[in-house]
């Protein structure tokens, strides 16, 4: 919204450059799952970035309607419905790309997907789910490390989905703390997660109330 806007600060700048940073993969597997090939794909991602990041792009978005997820798929249809887009995709991003789209190379991380099913929109709401999740879950590692907690955090990150008291007890042992102390300290865990996850969900949405629902579909997509 700050670059819809005009803004020209650097935070904008670094706003744009994590949308980028977090949401180009469920793109590039819904253009993958399109049947275009890697480097097509790769070409076509970074141009339809070129043209989502210019102002009059950006100014048509209205919080009120919908939710970002829904913007940028939408967003990404009619970019590919634009044969002179297509055509012009080299020669919009000047053979600069915007973005490194991953330290592992694109084709290959597409590649070790397992196989599946999905329709096109659906393999992108999995990928956007499981973006969404990765970004949390990567801040919640960083607070850990910040606080000292780094081995903690590591036995206890799968907790978070999955409430195995039965592991608590060896857990404890292994870092010798008591089976409450690693019991608080799971719950604590699973309700910063929560905050966490609420808090990204938040940005992607027009309204509070829809926090809950889009969570809920997020994890069916799953």
């Amino acid at each position: 919204m700050a670059a819809a806007h005009g803004d020209d600060s650097s935070n904008a700048a670094d706003a744009l450059a994590e949308l980028c940073r977090t949401y180009w993969y469920p793109l590039y597997t819904y253009l993958r799952s399109r049947g275009h090939f890697t480097h097509e794909a790769e070409d076509l991602t970074q141009s339809f970035f070129t043209s989502l990041l210019g102002r009059d792009f950006l100014a048509k978005i209205d919080r009120r309607k919908g939710t970002f997820r829904s913007f940028l798929l939408a967003s990404l249809k009619h970019f590919l419905s634009d044969e002179r887009d297509r055509a012009s995709a080299q020669k919009r991003g000047g053979g600069k790309p915007i973005i490194a789209l991953d330290g592992l190379d694109a084709g290959t991380r597409y590649r070790l997907e397992p196989a599946h099913h999905l329709s096109p929109d659906k393999m992108f709401e999995k990928q956007w789910a499981l973006s969404v999740l990765e970004l949390v879950l990567s801040r919640l590692q960083s607070e850990a490390a910040v606080a000292g907690n780094h081995a903690l955090f590591a036995a206890l990150q799968s907790s978070l989905t999955d409430h195995q008291s039965a592991r608590y007890a060896a857990i404890a042992r292994d870092l010798d703390m008591t089976e409450v102390a690693i019991k608080s300290a799971a719950l604590r865990l699973r309700r910063r997660y929560r905050k966490l996850l609420i808090e990204e969900i938040a940005q992607t949405v027009s309204d509070p109330d829809q926090i809950d629902g889009e969570i809920q579909y997020l994890m069916s997509c799953l």
